[in-house]
């Protein structure tokens, strides 16, 4: 029909043109999945950091949680394990992080242990460098040695990794609460970062380490390595010292 229709040499044209266009057909196709695929894995906001609002229900589980925490034995009555799997594992995803949220901020412990068990085994659960970072500083908080090597465990075996200046807020954290072996531990654990190291996060920890002169010195020396431009200010050691400085 379109032979019949059009000159000999439009007839061709037409033809090469319909060709180039199913051949490339396959290529844009492709394209248009590869886009569509890499725009679908690319990373979203993290959920922890999003706005935590409690709905009744979350703040019916908060106060039941700490009522049922309290009988003998503390944390432990069966009533609370049979609540968890009742009421707990029910609640939506919302809800759960905001009660995490809400037993975080309360310092209460062996309840963020147990919401945080349940957070983990979450179908929607994702390893997020925020939610480990506001545990540990709970546990900082309340110098919990043991729950804070099981959540260190749990980060490292999901391969969680902090950037620098968390690092330094951590450190700083567990120095502040004088868990300073935990706290050199994740020092060390910073500077085998893969990230390039940045020189505020030490400046936080050696303010930090004023009350550890020695271990102080040890992290001045790894600063001034790293950035030998830079001066680090000492305190001074005494009161008498602040005066003969600004002495007229």
């Amino acid at each position: 029909m379109l032979s019949r229709l059009l000159p000999r040499h439009h007839h061709r044209r037409l033809l090469q043109t319909l060709s180039r266009a199913a051949a490339a057909a396959p290529d844009v196709d492709l394209h248009q999945r590869l886009c569509s695929s890499s725009a679908a894995s690319s990373p979203s906001l993290s959920i922890w950091r999003r706005k935590k609002e409690m709905g009744k229900e979350g703040l019916m589980v908060v106060a039941q949680l700490k009522r049922l925490a309290a009988l003998p034995p503390a944390g432990g009555h069966p009533r609370l394990e049979q609540f968890m799997r009742s009421h707990v594992s029910r609640l939506l995803r919302t809800d759960l992080l905001a009660v995490l949220a809400e037993l975080l901020r309360q310092d209460h412990v062996s309840l963020s242990m147990k919401i945080y068990g349940v957070v983990r085994k979450e179908i929607w659960y994702r390893p997020d460098m925020y939610f480990y970072r506001d545990m540990l500083y709970m546990l900082a908080r309340n110098k919990k040695i043991n729950e804070t090597r099981q959540v260190w465990a749990d980060l490292k075996s999901e391969d969680v990794l902090f950037d620098q200046h968390t690092y330094g807020d951590i450190v700083r954290a567990f120095c502040d609460a004088d868990l300073i072996d935990l706290a050199m531990e994740i020092y060390d654990d910073m500077r085998s970062s893969p990230d390039p190291p940045l020189s505020l996060p030490f400046r936080v920890i050696l303010k930090g380490l004023v009350p550890y002169p020695e271990l102080r010195e040890k992290i001045k020396q790894d600063f001034l390595e790293l950035f030998p431009d830079m001066i680090v200010y000492d305190p001074p050691d005494t009161l008498s010292d602040i005066d003969e400085e600004f002495k007229f």
